[in-house]
């Protein structure tokens, strides 16, 4: 398995990220450090989260995932090993949110105590925050950068205006955005081709992709409304059960035969192959689940079969 490099930072990765959202939400303790035992053994290195992870879930409080991640890290000693991905700025209670200079520096210490680690790989704005001047939230990940805390920063869901602000702003006074994490998937297009996708190749970012199986409606399971029932993302998926949804899960039906592979695999190994994303990251709520598409890695898409992928 060849790694990528992340944009122009010095670090490199697989071209798969585990996701760890579901980590203390839909995969409990246990099957979460089977999931990540299965992808480590496999080679693959990154591994990304947030501390709001999974706040939005009634009953709980966000951190959980961290926390997760941070007891098997330090259960399995292989800190050095993983690319560790988390993020900062999103509401975790009243008052505790944004990219304020004081609350950015706090919720990246506490995340840091989650994780059980001394540093982030790479520490991510969540959303952009238009309440707190581009200048102060870079000011403060310069700081987080020179104590060490972090070693590369980020964005998420960043507009093109906005990032391109933001990298204006730092190529003057401060370290730069290095990566960008988007959503971008098969069906989830506009936000991210055009504008926001040229920024990013033309400065060099490193580009990882979110909801990379449009909330599962991509593995094809999910094709008439009765299928939805119980489904804790039912109501992000049914918004793609319509004609042109149906007809893209008819056409990665037909590549995933061609290949005898899964829409999942092909999807992913869509993501992979363009110019523009270093890898997508994908979720797993089991070891059979994360093996399935764990073979997106290995799966190399023809012209023919990238074309008929495309709106008709």
């Amino acid at each position: 398995m060849q790694l990528r490099k992340l944009g122009a930072t010095n670090v490199s990765i697989a071209p798969l990220v585990l996701g760890g959202n579901v980590f203390g939400w839909t995969a409990d303790r246990e099957t979460s450090f089977a999931i990540l035992d299965a992808f480590h053994a496999r080679g693959f290195n990154a591994i990304d989260t947030a501390d709001v992870y999974a706040r939005f879930i009634p009953g709980l409080k966000g951190g959980e995932s961290e926390t997760l991640l941070g007891e098997w890290m330090k259960e399995r000693g292989n800190r050095k090993d993983i690319v560790l991905i988390t993020k900062g700025g999103l509401e975790m209670g009243k008052g505790l949110k944004g990219l304020g200079r004081e609350y950015l520096r706090s919720a990246c210490d506490a995340s840091l105590r989650r994780l059980q680690t001394d540093y982030i790989d790479l520490y991510m704005a969540h959303r952009a925050d238009p309440s707190v001047p581009i200048g102060e939230t870079l000011e403060t990940f310069d700081g987080l950068l020179k104590a060490g805390k972090i070693r590369h920063a980020g964005c998420s869901n960043y507009t093109a205006d906005e990032l391109s602000a933001a990298l204006a702003r730092a190529d003057a006074t401060h370290a730069p955005f290095e990566v960008l994490q988007p959503y971008y998937n098969l069906i989830h297009r506009n936000e991210y081709e055009g504008a926001l996708e040229s920024l990013c190749r033309e400065r060099g970012l490193g580009v990882i992709t979110y909801f990379s199986l449009a909330s599962g409606f991509l593995t094809g399971k999910y094709r008439k409304p009765e299928d939805l029932a119980g489904k804790p993302r039912g109501g992000m998926i049914s918004r793609h059960l319509n004609p042109s949804g149906l007809k893209l899960l008819d056409a990665l039906d037909r590549v995933s035969a061609r290949h005898q592979a899964t829409p999942a695999q092909v999807a992913l190994a869509w993501l992979m192959a363009r110019p523009g994303v270093t890898a997508p990251i994908a979720s797993a709520t089991s070891v059979a689940q994360l093996s399935d598409i764990l073979k997106s890695v290995d799966l190399t898409l023809s012209r023919q079969d990238l074309a008929e992928l495309e709106p008709q």
